[in-house]
């Protein structure tokens, strides 16, 4: 069957378009510019999505974008430059597309001295958000070579992206810790049994992070791997970052350790957010430059709002604060008021919250003492904890119907039931929390829980605190995958390890006004 656009400004019409799709690609020997690390999409809608590619040298990015797999009547886009300037990759907003749609994309990269000179092209996919109630299906995790585990070719490297690739989800949340900057790959580990973790190496990957190029080299060790690439080809990415995108629990009040010359905090999370933003294909803010949080519209059934809980937080202190106050900020006034306006206005079934750090778990900031996340220990609301009291009592009062919250951060795998029959502050509606990872790096835990808001942990599998730091080969790497029914609207949240194996599942049914 032909598909039609008469409501969408889909394919070219002029002869240029088709002329530039027919064009002969020449050649000058084996000397022709590459795609150096696979292709990635992202932040999908219904009508348009990111794409990404790196080059091997300076050069233009051409893109052309198909509904068929065939590339039949496809549509080429004007070309953009890849420089220096952004270690040689580029990204591009794709529009006008149709809601629902397996989209199709080829990228190549022509020689900007001479322009006559093509590479090979590579070719993506992603389908675009459903404009209307279809079923909708994700996975998310995070924490990807981490502790020292990098890519090991004997445990078939990063399996679990494999995995998840496999249940054709039509996004990954990523949340957080995509890269862990502070955490050197060396060539082998030696494991508990007296065998031996073999790694990928690469130079810049012998140390810890601190210039532009070793920041942007962190990313780029991840892409070499197999499964990542084609995973990335057929999975669009909603990407956020927590701390090891730039330090180990990184604040303004952070001490760095010796390893680093480098002893300016500030500017060695500018280089981490500039590398962060050039090498994932995110839909930049033109109000806040370097912006992470934003809210992704995924259908009628989804809205998916993606926090940032790094960049505006005051300094990791004892955050025993008895009111809220400038030493508490974590999310930050500004980005919970865009939270709550986004809440408000959101018509979607599902409001997900994709918080890159659990609600109620304590993740102390050691050796310093103080905290890390949101959870200050038992007892009432103090520091941090009045952003989650003020957010949860007005998704109560408003009313906000629906919410989940998605995470990750802490290395394991667990459900959350909050009851405020249970907290010691009461003023919210019940509601869960997901947690999942680590996707590729050392698995811990299980971490203490804060009864402030009245967790109950319905479903645990951690490696009990006797037992830390396993390797991904012990078998105990985790991710999330969630389904949503187009036609009743319930979400299915089952909990996964790198086998595929189901560990836990829960139906919610969706409340309505």
């Amino acid at each position: 069957m032909k598909i039609k656009f008469s409501r969408r400004r889909f394919l070219a019409t002029g002869a240029g378009a088709l002329g530039a799709i027919a064009m002969p690609h020449l050649s000058r020997a084996a000397d022709r510019p590459a795609v150096t690390h696979g292709v990635q999409s992202g932040d999908v809608t219904v009508d348009g999505g990111v794409v990404w590619a790196r080059a091997d040298r300076p050069s233009q990015m051409l893109v052309e974008v198909a509904t068929t797999e065939s590339f039949k009547d496809a549509r080429a886009l004007p070309p953009i430059a890849a420089l220096p300037e952004s270690d040689f990759t580029a990204k591009m907003l794709l529009e006008n597309l149709p809601g629902g749609q397996d989209i199709f994309y080829r990228i190549r990269f022509r020689d900007l001295p001479h322009p006559a000179i093509e590479g090979e092209p590579v070719v993506g996919r992603f389908r675009t958000a459903p404009a209307d109630r279809r079923d909708v299906s994700f996975v998310w995790g995070g924490d990807v070579a981490g502790q020292g585990w990098g890519i090991n070719p004997d445990d078939g490297g990063m399996v679990s992206f494999s995995t998840m690739r496999r249940h054709r989800p039509d996004f990954f949340l990523h949340s957080g810790d995509t890269v862990y900057a502070d955490g050197p790959i060396q060539s082998e580990v030696k494991l508990a049994d007296g065998k031996i973790w073999k790694n990928v190496t690469i130079p810049e990957k012998a140390k810890v992070a601190e210039t532009l190029d070793e920041f942007r080299a962190a990313h780029k060790y991840n892409f070499t791997d197999d499964n990542v690439r084609a995973f990335n080809a057929e999975v669009p990415i909603f990407v956020q970052w927590d701390d090891h995108e730039v330090t180990n629990n990184w604040s303004l009040s952070k001490e760095l350790p010796a390893a680093y010359k480098e002893r300016n905090i500030v500017l060695l999370a500018a280089r981490a957010g500039c590398a962060f933003h050039e090498m994932y294909p995110m839909r930049e803010s033109i109000v806040e430059p370097g912006r992470v949080y934003r809210k992704i519209a995924y259908g009628p059934h989804l809205d998916m709002f993606v926090l940032d809980e790094r960049s505006y937080r005051a300094a990791n202190g004892t955050n025993l604060e008895t009111e809220y106050g400038p030493a508490s900020y974590f999310l930050g006034p500004d980005q919970i008021a865009w939270l709550k306006r986004g809440l408000l206005n959101s018509r979607a079934t599902w409001k997900v919250i994709a918080s890159d750090m659990p609600l109620s778990l304590v993740v102390p900031d050691t050796p310093k003492g103080g905290s890390e996340a949101f959870a200050q220990g038992d007892g009432p609301v103090r520091g941090r904890e009045f952003e989650i009291a003020d957010i949860l009592r007005f998704i109560k009062t408003a009313p906000i119907r629906n919410t989940v919250w998605l995470t990750a951060d802490v290395h394991y795998t667990a459900a959350h039931y909050y009851d405020p029959n249970k907290a010691q502050f009461q003023d919210f509606e019940p509601f869960w929390e997901f947690v999942s990872g680590p996707l590729h790096a050392g698995t811990f835990g299980p971490n203490d829980l804060d009864n402030t808001f009245g967790p109950e942990v319905r479903f645990i599998k951690a490696p009990g605190k006797g037992n830390q730091n396993l390797p991904p080969s012990a078998g105990m790497q985790f991710f999330g995958h969630v389904k949503i029914d187009g036609a009743s609207g319930q979400m299915t949240v089952t909990l996964r390890d790198r086998a595929d194996v189901a560990l836990w599942a829960t139906t919610l049914d969706p409340k309505v006004a």
